[in-house]
């Protein structure tokens, strides 16, 4: 069998930094003022979406409270109104923009629970298509991303403006 080898130079920056310096990413992006560099797609008020810069599947985005809070019970009635109506904005964006043929949301709270960053509740929206799994994910334990983040980011913005 040939093998073959991939790349993601991208993650060793992640990879290299100690867990106890890596801290909350979401609220440096939250003043970012390279949208594009930090792959902010909106921010409302209450809510913002990001694209994951280490997602599950092409066009996995993150849906955020803008105040940093590890669990629901902590936000006010308006913010989670916000962050929900948020998960179905990041919903619609992936429908016009990739036409996906299914969704994956959900929220891991807590460390238990699979949640990366749990100092900041956030919701994965990923979009999934028939097939999409292939045999990297099950016997290489590696996901191929067919496009590159910022590539995607562009691809995604326009729907972002776009009225709903």
């Amino acid at each position: 069998m040939k093998r073959c080898h991939l790349h993601a130079a991208w993650r060793m920056e992640y990879i290299r930094t100690p867990r106890e310096r890596r801290g909350s990413p979401f609220i440096r992006i939250l003043n970012s003022s390279d949208w594009r560099k930090d792959l902010l797609l909106c921010r409302d008020e209450h809510s913002f979406i990001v694209l994951n810069r280490y997602p599950y599947n092409a066009g996995h985005l993150l849906v955020l409270p803008v105040r940093e809070v590890r669990d629901f019970d902590e936000l006010t009635e308006v913010e989670r109104g916000a962050l929900f109506a948020s998960v179905l904005r990041a919903q619609r964006i992936l429908k016009q923009a990739m036409q996906p043929e299914g969704f994956n949301i959900g929220f891991n709270v807590g460390t238990a629970a699979g949640a990366g960053i749990a100092s900041h509740l956030h919701a994965h929206v990923v979009p999934r298509w028939n097939g999409d799994t292939n045999f990297m994910p099950v016997v290489g334990e590696t996901k191929v991303l067919p496009e590159a983040l910022e590539a995607l980011y562009d691809r995604l913005l326009p729907f972002v403006r776009a009225k709903e």
